[in-house]
């Protein structure tokens, strides 16, 4: 009778060891799910940041390109008013 109480309680502590590994195994599955979803979110962040930074960048080229051709139009218009300055100073 004692050999089979004993297996028994071998048995019950194998059982609670399965126990508790699956519980700490549980834990830890739910520490990753949760640190994996924080840099989901992280990365999803930076993804955004860098498409704002992105969209800026191509608004800044765009307002350097309408700088640019009133530049070149004050240099066309300068450059007319002195043709004409120089007319009228002939005359």
């Amino acid at each position: 009778g004692a050999g089979c109480s004993q297996g028994k309680m071998a048995a019950g502590t194998a059982a609670e060891a399965q126990a508790r590994f699956g519980h700490s195994v549980k834990g830890l599955l739910t520490e990753k799910v949760t640190s994996c979803g924080t840099d989901v979110i992280a990365l999803t962040k930076q993804v955004l940041k860098g498409s704002r930074s992105a969209e800026l960048l191509g608004q800044a080229a765009r307002n350097m390109v309408m700088q640019e051709d009133a530049i070149l139009h004050s240099e066309d218009s300068l450059r007319k008013m002195a043709i004409i300055t120089t007319h009228l100073q002939y005359q």
